[in-house]
């Protein structure tokens, strides 16, 4: 669980070995830990003024007690403070208050690199200082966190073979997804199981058989190796817990764990009998998951029941692991293998899980948990990219009801080689990060855009910003206020060049030059009506665009038009000439209420690069004459031919014929995904999979299960 509260008393929640010092009215928040490099962060419960600096009466001392030449940074509400130059030490920072006769010391630590946590006591200390900070913010206003969500789920789209590949962000870093092919069968999840169909002849397809789970399995998505099928699927446990380790922690044995995030292994040499090899699981939600050099990466988030500590003493608050290798119980994360994020807010845990699949069923499972929750992430074949979501209080009680602050992001970079994952740094950007797609890695550069403010607050309307950090996350480069008063709805990086398009009453795609990366510009700027949720590149010169058409309605006495969404929308952009990019070509399918799963989950996506066929499921909505709203026409699924000389061209058909009176889909039969396997085309729905051939469209067999 996620949560923001607003504090009338300014306190701001930090996840990380910190403490809360009072002295009258002023206190300060920070991170206990900071590693050298990075910038020490500290927040003040009331204002200090900008002469609290030239007066010295804000500094820091040594271990010997010696005042430190560092450079200082404060805010211009006065409530927050940077601290730059730290080495490796102990070290506490001062804050006199003159007013009140009082001074606030604050003890912290720089380290080289990031400390695990040492001890059960330890950590208990860390959950007893987030537990009083939250008492003091709940008695307050609070309010439900209110995020904007970007799903992400799979597609078999690209096709380098004779057969379907997911449409994955990062060449060589494979995503999981609810369907996969190898050619000869499909794997498919349908409720709670894994359907297995053989496709070999598309004439004649049936169903091999079923991998079935239980009430307290719920299969998510899915990996697809030469021998190995690997289903990831969330368990839910309410038994009473029993683990090994000689610990006292008896307490947590009679309560329920949170969710645990499997990772099953199957044999399917023999596709008709696929045989369980290996069961190992994480306590937690799964944030998402990766397969690149044969190693598979999960990211679950772990919300801990730390209240319990108030009524027991001997609780156990590490995160679980299972793993059938070692037998039927669940042991906690050992302490050597937790860790706290630097400037991390939240009291959840990020854990990252991975194993070498060169020997799935005997290599050891690493885990290692940090402190610091996680939203959004990206991967490369190098490092993982966690993000997570700083909220900054407001200044007025009137602001706070309203708007409870700008939202700042924080990247947490982690260097991967095989299963050895170990961190590198952080840095704080400012702006929200709105999914996978506005990150990306590069020659050894972290690039990301990002959304700071709210379109509709006119104190802090909002602005988009690219920033450009290095190796370290250290920031070389950046552009900020593109777009004032309107937010990215897609993002997409290629090579030396960024796509961003954003949006309030038009589309504006920029083409942004990230070559050098100390000086990025934007190079152009493109204007149409409507915009896209996702960018996929086409060529080098050219984009395709998904989303939604719009129109403008100028209302009697409104103060500005309303913005009505239409149909979807795909359009081809040109991109050669950057300073001059070009809306080439147009597709407008339905009326208002048309959809498709692509438009917020990118492996919707059907691809077939030798023949520039693209394809995605959808749903038809369709206004009659006469009437203000549209309704349900059909569904089913598109394929078009794209192509620079040809713009977009409708090739497939693979609707459903209209049903008079149907008013919405019919969930067990509507196409989910589109793969292809040499020359067919298949459609897969919750329980049925159809086959096409791949130049007439017309159906060539269907499986029901």
């Amino acid at each position: 669980m996620k949560r923001w509260i607003i504090s009338i008393a300014a306190l701001v929640l930090v996840v990380g070995l910190g403490s809360v010092f009072y002295f009258a009215k002023l206190s300060v928040t920070a991170q206990s830990v900071v590693l050298s490099g990075q910038v020490f962060q500290a927040s003040f419960s009331s204002a200090i003024g900008k002469d609290a600096l030239e007066n010295g009466d804000v500094y820091v001392e040594d271990q010997l007690g010696k005042k430190v030449n560092v450079n200082y940074s404060l805010a211009s509400n006065g409530k927050s403070l940077e601290i730059e130059g730290l080495n490796e030490g102990s070290y506490t920072l001062y804050v006199k208050d003159k007013l009140r006769r009082t001074k606030t010391d604050f003890p912290f630590h720089v380290y080289k690199e990031l400390p695990t946590v040492q001890s059960q006591a330890e950590l208990k200390a860390h959950f007893e200082m987030v537990m009083k900070l939250q008492n003091i913010q709940n008695k307050n206003f609070s309010f439900p966190e209110s995020v904007e969500e970007s799903a992400e789920v799979s597609s078999d789209a690209k096709g380098g073979n004779d057969h379907s590949t997911t449409n994955n962000q990062v060449e060589g870093v494979d995503e999981a997804d609810i369907v996969k092919t190898n050619g000869t069968h499909i794997y498919s999840i349908t409720e709670n199981n894994i359907a297995i169909v053989n496709i070999e002849d598309p004439t004649k397809m049936k169903e091999e058989t079923k991998i079935r789970f239980g009430q307290d399995y719920y299969p998510m998505q899915l990996f697809l190796t030469d021998e190995t099928l690997i289903v990831l699927a969330q368990k839910n446990s309410y038994q009473t817990l029993q683990y090994e380790e000689d610990s006292n922690n008896d307490a947590r044995m009679y309560m329920p764990m949170n969710s645990m995030t499997t990772a099953l292994f199957y044999d399917i040499s023999n596709p008709t009998a696929p045989k369980l090899q290996r069961e190992v699981g994480t306590e937690g939600n799964m944030s998402g998951a990766r397969l690149t050099d044969d190693t598979l990466y999960y990211v679950t988030n772990v919300y801990p029941n730390f209240w319990i500590i108030e009524e027991q003493e001997n609780v156990e608050l590490r995160p679980l692991t299972y793993d059938s290798k070692k037998g039927e119980t669940v042991n906690p994360i050992p302490y050597e293998d937790l860790s706290i994020l630097p400037n991390s807010k939240e009291a959840t845990y990020s854990i990252i899980t991975a194993l070498d699949l060169s020997n799935s069923d005997k290599n050891e499972v690493i885990t290692k948990g940090y402190l610091g929750g996680s939203e959004q992430l990206y991967m490369s074949k190098n490092s993982l990219f966690l993000t997570s979501s700083i909220f900054e209080e407001s200044n007025s009680i009137d602001k706070m009801i309203w708007n409870p602050g700008s939202m700042d992001t924080e990247v947490f970079k982690f260097a991967l080689n095989k299963t050895a994952i170990q961190f590198v740094a952080s840095n704080r950007l400012k702006g929200h990060i709105l999914n996978q797609f506005s990150m990306d890695e590069y020659n050894g550069y972290f690039r990301v855009v990002t959304t700071k403010g709210n379109s509709w607050d006119e104190n802090e309307v909002s602005e988009n910003n690219l920033f450009i950090l290095d190796d370290g996350m250290k920031l070389v480069g950046s552009l900020t206020g593109l777009a004032k008063d309107e937010r990215i709805y897609s993002a997409r990086f290629m090579g030396d060049k960024a796509y961003m398009v954003t949006f309030k009453e038009t589309d504006p795609l920029f083409i942004i030059d990230v070559a050098t990366p100390t000086s990025p510009k934007v190079l152009g700027e493109l204007k149409i009506p409507g915009f896209s949720n996702y960018l996929h590149p086409l060529d080098e010169n050219h984009l395709i665009g998904f989303g939604y058409e719009t129109r403008i309605d100028t209302r009697d006495g409104g103060k500005e038009p309303l913005i009505i969404t239409e149909g979807m929308k795909i359009s081809l952009f040109d991109v050669s000439d950057f300073a001059n990019p070009k809306e080439k070509d147009t597709e407008i399918i339905g009326d208002q209420g048309t959809y498709s799963p692509l438009q917020y989950d990118h492996h919707a996506l059907f691809e077939h690069q030798q023949n520039s066929l693209y394809g995605f499921p959808v749903s038809i909505y369709e206004k009659l004459p006469g009437k203000q709203y549209s309704d349900f026409k059909q569904d089913g699924a598109l394929i078009y031919e794209i192509t620079p000389e040809n713009g977009i061209r409708r090739k497939g058909d693979l609707l459903r014929p209209e049903v008079a009176g149907q008013m919405y889909e019919e969930w067990e039969s509507s196409i989910q995904r589109i793969v292809y396997a040499r020359d067919t085309i298949y459609t897969i729905a919750m329980k049925e999979i159809k086959s096409y051939n791949i130049v007439t469209y017309k159906q060539t067999g269907v499986v029901k299960y």
